[in-house]
């Protein structure tokens, strides 16, 4: 299987005892904050094999959808378009939409990374997903490494473990996607297992505004097309959270 942890290891430079030391600790810190959301993952990861499965994919037209896509929502939303025969653009366009939320996590987490060259961030981005920024940032939010090779680290360690959790449970749910029937709905299994990851992140007033506006807006955007509502609503809760982090700390100072 691709590995991106190993491809980004070799084109890194090479490190002392030290730096070797550093990332061990980087490593061991990443598979332990993403470890309790492994499962909740894995259940998606099922659902969304399932899925492609009952919407006619072959088994490798499936597996290969998984690791060249490697994005649910995005995966959810393009099957039952390419289903009812829609043109290639409007499934493109959909699922550019739906996944527009990754250029802002990117422009978050680019002050981590933006010592590395282009083709090293890319290789980090393919690895980027809801789980691994939501829980990055909560352990980096309001800590700044000496060494920050820390974070490449830590944050390669989550996002390979994610990814091989999610390419097994696929596979699984692609095995056995037939046997499962369309009528069940499992896709919202996706919303719960968000819903696992976000809730316990929950401390504090900004975090809480954030997911207070972001739900709210969400559900208010659902009639509008190609799921413009999922973005507007990840805006809307950004900008929220940012205001409300602001007055608090304005009203410390005073």
């Amino acid at each position: 299987m691709f590995s991106p942890f190993i491809l980004l290891a070799r084109v890194l430079p090479a490190a002392s005892d030290a730096h070797r030391l550093a990332r061990r600790q980087a490593v061991q810190l990443g598979m332990r904050a993403v470890a309790p959301h492994l499962l909740a993952l894995s259940a998606w990861g099922f659902v969304s094999g399932v899925a492609m499965v009952n919407y006619g994919l072959s088994f490798w037209q499936s597996m290969i959808m998984s690791l060249w896509v490697y994005a649910g929502s995005a995966q959810l939303t393009a099957l039952p378009l390419m289903a009812a025969g829609a043109p290639v653009w409007m499934v493109f366009l959909a699922g550019f939409v739906v996944n527009i939320r990754f250029v802002i996590f990117g422009a978050t987490l680019y002050p981590f990374f933006e010592r590395y060259s282009h083709f090293k961030r890319l290789v980090l981005g393919y690895l980027l997903t809801d789980i691994n920024y939501v829980v990055f940032v909560s352990l980096f939010r309001h800590v700044r490494q000496k060494r920050r090779t820390v974070y490449v680290w830590t944050y390669l360690s989550m996002g390979t473990a994610i990814a091989g959790a999610w390419q097994l449970s696929t596979l699984a749910g692609v095995l056995i996607g037939d046997r499962v029937p369309r009528e069940w709905s499992l896709e919202f299994a996706g919303v719960l297992t968000l819903m696992a990851v976000v809730i316990p992140l929950i401390k504090g007033r900004p975090m809480l505004v954030t997911v207070l506006v972001a739900g709210a807006v969400a559900w208010l955007g659902q009639p509008l097309p190609l799921r413009m509502g999922l973005f507007i609503s990840i805006v809307a809760g950004i900008a929220a959270g940012i205001l409300s982090e602001k007055f608090m700390t304005k009203g410390t100072r005073t």
